[in-house]
């Protein structure tokens, strides 16, 4: 792993793709242990939790699980613009369901805040939250996810889904914004 250059900012390593694996394995390992006798329906948060859901949705193949997708975007460039705006809605019917909503990263809280509001209007048995990353010292909203990858301190990360106007969700690492 070596420094990368977007958009004139320099990043460094800082979660290698080994870590994020064996992570995700234990993630997926609490996620069987809690979901006997339900079929959970995950719901993956477009564009940046697609690399996240994907290797977390095949880490519980012990269990019977369903997966859907949702698209919802409050960033900008480097900063949150604290505006969720909704751009793909959930089609399947919740009522009665435990949903499993899998984020890339947890900042303000603001937009999984709005979310779980809006899913649990539509009767879930239980809304749970996955998230790769977690920065407590940057929420704002009362959000308390039940499955985190990693707490990391509140700087600008990219990689593995997390972007850089829309550049860097390729890498298979994740680096954070290199400190001058």
């Amino acid at each position: 792993m070596t420094e990368v250059t977007y958009e004139g900012l320099t990043f460094v390593p800082y979660i290698t793709r080994k870590e994020i694996e064996a992570r995700v394995a234990e993630l997926g390992r609490q996620i069987v242990a809690d979901s006997k006798g339900t079929t959970p329906l995950f719901i993956c948060v477009l564009n940046g939790a697609f690399p996240f859901a994907s290797d977390l949705f095949r880490a519980v193949e012990e269990i019977d699980a369903e997966i859907t997708f949702v698209r919802l975007k409050s960033y900008e460039g480097t900063g949150s613009t604290g505006k969720v705006k909704e751009l793909v809605g959930l089609s399947e019917d919740i009522k009665g369901r435990t949903v499993i909503v899998v984020e890339d990263i947890i900042d303000t809280g603001k937009t999984m805040h709005r979310l779980v509001e809006d899913l649990r209007s539509k009767e879930p048995a239980d809304v749970k939250i996955a998230t790769l990353l977690f920065k407590p010292d940057a929420l704002v909203c009362p959000v308390k996810p039940d499955y985190v990858g990693f707490n990391i301190p509140t700087k600008f990360i990219i990689g593995y889904g997390l972007d850089l106007n829309g550049l860097a969700r390729n890498l298979n690492d994740i680096y954070i914004l290199k400190e001058e």
